[in-house]
């Protein structure tokens, strides 16, 4: 269960890690639709399967194919949008369908045993929200001290410049500007 997590967070820290501007190619929104339709036939045939079950175990089934619906589509929607905020609502919904999906495992039991499985279960939601809230301050952190340093670096070359005088000094501010992008 942690491993697709920790796909999309690296997914996420690699692409904040290289600066990396997404624009949606044809190519993107084409793979994104077939990922929608591959997880909605997903959905479809899974959910045929419960109908031969009744009562509780049904109830399980049909939020299990849900949950792995939303799981398909949420991953494939970050992947498509390529964004922090894609990849972190992205966890948040998957964590909410496996929720779902474990409250009705907790319907099927009685007494104490109900009682403690409910309260796993949202154990497990509130920790993987929490996981996923951290994360993505984490990156977000990390750009900004990776912007900060670049900044401080370009002020140090600007300075450096000011020793010059003349084309000398155009020169050197010029390097300057290709060097750190501005």
């Amino acid at each position: 269960m942690r491993a697709p997590h920790m796909i999309l967070l690296l997914a996420a820290a690699l692409m904040w890690a290289v600066g990396h501007v997404h624009a949606a190619t044809p190519e993107a929104k084409l793979a994104y639709q077939q990922a929608r339709d591959a997880a909605a036939a997903d959905y479809k045939t899974a959910r045929a399967r419960c109908d031969a079950i009744t009562g509780n175990p049904k109830d399980v089934c049909v939020l299990e194919a849900k949950a792995a619906r939303v799981h398909a589509e949420e991953e494939a929607r970050a992947r498509y949008e390529d964004t922090l905020k894609a990849y972190t609502r992205a966890r948040m919904r998957i964590a909410s369908a496996n929720y779902d999906a474990d409250k009705a495992r907790c319907a099927g039991l009685t007494g104490n045993p109900k009682d403690v499985c409910q309260e796993q279960a949202k154990a497990r939601l509130v920790a993987a929200q929490a996981d996923a809230k951290a994360d993505q301050k984490t990156i977000e952190a990390r750009n900004q001290a990776r912007d900060d340093k670049v900044a401080a670096a370009y002020r140090v070359a600007m300075e450096k410049c000011d020793a010059f005088a003349g084309a000398a000094k155009d020169q050197c501010v010029s390097a300057a500007k290709a060097e750190f992008g501005k």
